[in-house]
């Protein structure tokens, strides 16, 4: 009786360790394409899904020292706005940015209030605000030293995350 149990024993343990390893796979060679799986017979082949298309946000610019939307770049939110809500899965980061003057500390803050001031008007156009995250680079990341054209740096990024 303990030897047929024993044999019982070992023949489950073989089982399982086939179940386990299986059997050998066809080994695929470097370079060569593997093929994709058959389709059963009467089954209908899936449509492949679209790619989400490259979606194009437009930068906004602000006034020095200020992190008002000016009524041009309130154009450039509404039309920033009917991209994202055509494209519901997307969620974006805001970036706020600013020019050299001041102290670091300040356009930290100025570059935050600009980010923020962009993602209130977006949720006003309908945006789900928990799609918008916002944060500050301040003058850390410049686009020109020229003092001409600090108004470069005076802006808003909308990046796709």
């Amino acid at each position: 009786m303990k030897n047929a149990t024993k044999l019982i024993g070992i023949l489950m343990s073989v089982m399982l360790l086939l179940s386990i390893v299986g059997c050998p796979k066809k080994a695929v060679k470097p370079g060569e394409p593997i093929p994709p799986p058959p389709i059963p017979e009467g089954s209908i082949e899936p449509t492949p899904t679209p790619l989400m298309p490259e979606l194009t946000l437009q930068t906004i610019y602000f006034d020095f020292d200020k992190s008002d939307i000016r009524t041009a770049d309130a154009e450039i939110l509404k039309a920033n706005a009917q991209v994202l809500n055509d494209n519901p899965m997307v969620n974006i980061t805001i970036e706020g940015y600013c020019d050299p003057m001041g102290t670091s500390e300040y356009n930290m803050a100025l570059g935050w209030r600009r980010a923020t001031s962009a993602q209130s008007y977006l949720a006003k156009l309908g945006v789900d605000k928990v799609r918008l995250s916002t944060i500050s680079y301040g003058e850390e990341k410049l686009v020109t030293e020229n003092q001409d054209e600090y108004w470069k740096d005076r802006r808003c990024e909308f990046v796709k995350k």
